[in-house]
């Protein structure tokens, strides 16, 4: 799911309500988490499982009265005509529909005139039903469904509690949505096996998965020197985490399918941010890619207001919302200097860096490694966004000339096929002793001549992954995070 295309607000001071502000932001994309981290699946790189030891011994259900209370002041601050309601977890579906009823029925009961609503869920689509859906479908949900790829690509590591994978009953979620007509999108996980497949996972969610709409999120799980998750403390990559040149690669090889085959017709999520950052936007539609953020939180079960999603840490706990409102913590300087901190914390290597306008530096979570300067700060992902951008240039800048001019982006289609065309006539003139007229200085025959091997990566994997530990010491562990400082 997305945040909010929010225009960034001027920092301003508004005591209306007697509280002091460092920000005015009209409208904001909060995830809200109804069962916390509690899920049914086991999936090896989930991060957000080990939240669970911030709330040790809790029912992880969010309470009717929280329920109401979320509803109302999220409603309270919005200063827009359209506000989203967002769910996330864990598993949301875990909570049960009457809970989604309720929220429908809040809804009608603050809503502000003229105000209308956008309900979103992210799920693993293990749970989905034909009641699910009748209800997403008469409500207008917008479903995000996490499906990593085929098969063998998908089960790698998503798998249930006992270890199985979970193939099958995701495929079964997905094609009850599309029986009842639910709009919906599909969230892919790029980690360390599926990243050596970027075509045959494109082309299953296009053609076999039947959808047109694609999210693709790096996996980049942060682990402490000895391999254990360590949240934002951890200052390596585990195995499981895509690498930064595969990640680059990845994103090539899909671009590269997608801009000669299916500009117009599939949406890919980074594609559609990184065309609204050549155009120059003010917003890319992707918080990662921002200039700055703050606008994107997380609210927890019980009420725990954090600064993101990436955040659920007690260090980034800017409230409750029994004790404020979203209003009031949202407007706040902790909020506020997150946000800013985004830009304010690159390095210089980012600050001089050719594509910075379309990166920003991407997530602050992500960045713990040093620039080859020795700077702290640098993403980790960094090398392969910066092939990835480069790579994607020239196509960019014909889409966007050709939107300006009136014209469909997809035309861009149209201008690879003639130079693919061209080339091709030039190969057959030169021949197969020739010179290869890609100037390479290399006979047709043994450059672009040559015979071109099967694209893909290596065997697919034929084992499944194991579900991801649980953590015993919780307690132990938040109270420990609060005060461990990076290694100097």
């Amino acid at each position: 799911m997305t945040e909010a295309s929010t225009p960034l607000p001027m920092p301003t001071t508004r005591t209306s309500d007697h509280l002091e502000r460092a920000w005015s932001p009209d409208a904001v994309h909060i995830l809200g988490k109804p069962t916390g981290a509690i899920c049914n699946l086991g999936c090896s790189y989930c991060f957000f499982l080990d939240k669970e030891q911030l709330y040790e011994g809790d029912r992880f259900r969010m309470s009717d009265e929280m329920l109401d209370t979320y509803i109302r002041s999220l409603i309270e601050m919005h200063r827009v005509p359209q506000v989203t309601v967002a769910w996330q977890g864990g598993e949301p579906t875990l909570m049960g529909l009457d809970f989604y009823r309720r929220s429908i029925e809040l809804e009608e009961k603050y809503r502000k005139p003229g105000m209308s609503f956008l309900n979103t869920m992210q799920t693993n689509g293990t749970l989905l039903n034909d009641e699910w859906c009748e209800f997403f479908a008469e409500n207008d949900f917008l479903i995000g469904i996490s499906i990593d790829g085929p098969r063998e690509l998908h089960d790698a590591y998503r798998v249930n509690k006992r270890g199985e994978g979970t193939f099958d009953k995701v495929m079964e979620g997905l094609r009850l949505l599309q029986k009842h007509e639910v709009e919906y999108n599909i969230l892919t996980t790029v980690n360390h096996i599926n990243g050596d497949y970027p075509l045959e996972v494109y082309r299953f969610l296009r053609d076999d998965a039947g959808t047109d709409w694609m999210q693709f999120i790096p996996v980049v799980e942060r682990v402490d020197e000895h391999g254990n998750p360590a949240d934002l403390r951890g200052f390596h990559a585990s195995e499981r985490s895509v690498g930064a040149e595969q990640f680059g690669s990845f994103l090539i090889t899909v671009f590269d399918e997608w801009v000669r085959h299916d500009v117009g017709s599939v949406f890919v999520q980074t594609f559609e941010a990184a065309a609204r950052n050549w155009a120059g936007m003010d917003q890319s539609g992707m918080c990662v890619f921002n200039e700055t953020c703050g606008l994107g939180l997380a609210l927890e079960h019980n009420g725990d207001l954090y600064s993101c999603d990436h955040f659920v840490d007690p260090e980034f706990l800017i409230g409750n919302i029994n004790e404020a409102s979203i209003d009031a913590l949202v407007s706040g300087k902790q909020q506020y200097d997150f946000g800013q901190d985004k830009r304010a914390s690159l390095p210089q290597y980012c600050l001089d860096c050719d594509v910075r306008f379309a990166c920003h530096g991407e997530c602050p979570k992500n960045r713990f490694i040093t620039t080859p300067d020795g700077e702290p700060g640098l993403n980790y992902l960094c090398a392969g966004f910066k092939d990835f951008f480069h790579h994607i240039d020239r196509p960019m800048k014909t889409m966007i000339d050709l939107m300006r001019r009136g014209q469909p982006a997809a035309g861009v289609m149209d201008m690879f096929a003639a130079e693919e065309q061209r080339f091709r006539d030039s190969l057959q003139e030169a021949g197969r002793n020739g010179p290869c007229p890609c100037g390479s200085g290399r006979k047709v025959k043994l450059c672009h001549g040559a015979p071109q091997s099967h694209p893909g990566g290596p065997p697919l994997p034929d084992e499944l992954g194991l579900p991801r530990p649980p953590v015993t010491d919780r307690g132990k562990r938040a109270a420990e995070r609060r005060t461990v400082s990076p290694p100097g």
